[in-house]
C-alpha cells in the first residue's frame, strides 16, 4: 500500500493556467511516495462490480451477439440516454450557433488579460500593446487547441467503449456520448478555423495521456480518466471561458458543450456509485493511484511553460525566462487563494474524485495541499457549470421543440 505524505509545494493555477513544474523549494508534492505511473498503467487489472459495466476484449466480437445477451439491458442509463433529446444541438445550424459572428482580433482580447497571467511578467511588460493583444489571442488559440485535440479523444474514448461494453444500455448510452463529441470536434474544430484558420498540435502530455485512455483495456482507466477527470475538467474550463470570454461566440459554444458534458460526467458518477463501495482494499488502491497519478500529470504538465515553447518563442521569448518570472511573482498564499475559485479546474477535479469516492484518507493530503478537502466534503454534489449548462438545455429546448411542424418537415426534406 502506498501512502501519501503532505508537502508544501502548491502551483499557480489561474483557473486553467498551471505555470511551472515546482515551487520555490524545487520539491515536488509526492516526493518519495510518489506514484510510479508506469508501474499503475503495467498492472492490467480488469475491475468489474456491476454488470452493466461488465466487458469484454475489444476484438471479441462474437460476444455481441451471444443472444442472451440482449435480454440483459440495465435501466440504469435509460434516463441519461432520454435526456439527449433535451440537449440535442447543431453545429451546422446557425439556429443553435453561427459561427460567421466576427470578431476583432488585432484590437481585442478574446479572453480576459486576467486569464493570461504571463502579461504581468516584466518580460511581457515590455511588448508593445498591439503585441500583448496578438499573445492574449495566440494563449487562446494554444487553449481552444487543446480543448479541440481532448474533444477528439473523448470521441475515440467513447467508440472505443461501444466496442467492449456487454451492457446493450451501457452500450447505447456510449454510442450517444460518442455521437455528441463527434458535433463538440466539429464545432470547436469550426470556431478555431472561423478565428484563426486552423489549430495549433497537441501537447506531449494531454497526446500522451489521451492515448493511454483510449487504448486502455481496463474500463476503469477509461471512466475514471475520461469521464470523471476529463470530462470534470471540461466542465470547469467552459464554465471559466463562459464567465470571462469576451467573444460572445465562444461563450456561447462553452454553454452548448457544457449541456452534453453534464450528462457524461453522470455515466461516470453512476460508475462510481456502483463499483467503488463493492471495492477490496487492493482494487480501491489501485484505482485511486490511477486517478491520482492522472490529476498529477494535469496538474504539473498540462499547461505550463515547457508546453508552450513554440508560442513564447514566436515573440522572441524563452520559456525557462518566463517560468522562472512567474515563480518569482506569485506567491504560496496567491496560489492558494486561486484555487478556492469554485471555477479553477483543478480545484474541479479534486471535488470530482472526492464526490465520487476515489480520494480517501490515504490519499487526501496530496490533495490537501491545494485545496480544504473538509470545505469540498461539505459541499452538495452539483458541479460548476450545471447552471450554466441547465441554462443552455432550456434554450435547446425552445429551438428543438418551440415549433415541431417546422422540424418534422426541415426533417423529412
Amino acid at each position: 500500500m502506498r501512502h501519501y505524505c503532505q508537502s508544501p509545494s502548491v502551483f499557480y493555477t489561474h483557473n486553467f493556467f498551471v505555470i511551472g513544474q515546482q515551487s520555490e523549494s524545487g520539491s515536488r508534492p509526492w516526493s518519495g511516495n510518489r506514484v510510479d505511473r508506469e508501474t499503475v498503467m503495467s498492472n492490467v487489472k480488469q475491475i468489474t462490480k456491476d454488470e452493466a459495466y461488465d466487458t469484454v476484449p475489444p476484438g471479441d466480437f462474437a460476444a455481441m451477439m451471444e443472444v442472451d445477451r440482449y435480454n440483459k439491458r440495465s435501466t440504469a442509463f435509460d434516463k441519461i440516454i432520454s435526456a439527449t433529446h433535451d440537449h440535442f444541438w447543431d453545429p451546422v445550424d446557425p439556429r443553435y450557433i453561427d459561427f460567421s459572428e466576427p470578431f476583432d482580433l488585432e484590437n481585442e482580447m478574446i479572453v480576459s488579460p486576467d486569464m493570461v497571467p504571463e502579461l504581468n511578467l516584466p518580460c511581457f511588460q515590455a511588448l508593445p500593446e498591439k503585441e500583448k493583444v496578438r499573445f492574449a489571442n495566440e494563449t487562446a488559440r494554444w487553449f481552444m487547441s487543446s480543448i479541440l485535440h481532448g474533444e477528439q479523444g473523448a470521441l475515440n474514448l467513447s467508440a472505443s467503449l461501444c466496442h467492449i461494453l456487454r451492457d446493450p444500455g451501457a452500450q447505447e448510452y456510449a454510442a450517444n456520448q460518442a455521437r455528441e463529441e463527434a458535433r463538440h470536434v466539429t464545432a470547436f474544430g469550426r470556431y478555431v478555423k472561423a478565428r484563426w484558420g486552423k489549430p495549433l498540435p497537441v501537447g506531449e502530455t494531454l497526446s500522451g495521456l489521451l492515448s493511454e485512455m483510449v487504448h486502455a483495456q481496463e474500463v476503469y482507466k477509461k471512466i475514471v480518466g475520461m469521464q470523471l477527470l476529463v470530462e470534470g475538467l471540461a466542465m470547469g474550463v467552459f464554465a471559466t471561458l463562459y464567465n470571462n470570454s469576451r467573444d460572445p461566440l465562444l461563450v456561447k459554444l462553452c454553454q452548448l458543450a457544457m449541456t452534453d458534458e453534464a450528462f457524461h460526467h453522470k455515466f461516470g458518477k453512476i460508475w462510481a456509485d456502483r463499483t467503488i463501495p463493492k471495492l477490496d482494499q487492493e482494487e480501491r488502491d489501485l484505482i485511486e493511484d490511477w486517478a491520482a497519478s492522472c490529476f498529477q500529470t494535469l496538474l504539473f504538465n498540462l499547461v505550463n511553460p515547457e508546453q508552450k515553447k513554440a508560442l513564447y518563442a514566436d515573440f522572441g521569448l524563452d520559456w525557462q525566462q518566463v517560468q522562472a518570472e512567474m515563480l518569482d511573482a506569485v506567491t504560496d498564499e496567491d496560489r492558494r487563494e486561486e484555487m478556492k475559485d469554485a471555477t479553477n479546474v483543478f480545484r474541479v477535479l479534486v471535488k470530482t474524485l472526492l464526490k465520487a469516492g476515489i480520494i480517501t484518507e490515504r490519499t487526501k493530503p496530496f490533495y490537501a495541499v491545494y485545496v480544504d478537502m473538509e470545505e469540498l466534503n461539505n459541499e452538495d454534489d452539483r458541479m460548476v457549470g450545471d447552471d450554466i449548462a441547465e441554462q443552455g438545455i432550456s434554450f435547446l429546448k425552445t429551438v428543438n421543440f418551440g415549433n415541431k411542424k417546422a422540424g418534422v418537415q426541415a426533417a423529412a426534406e
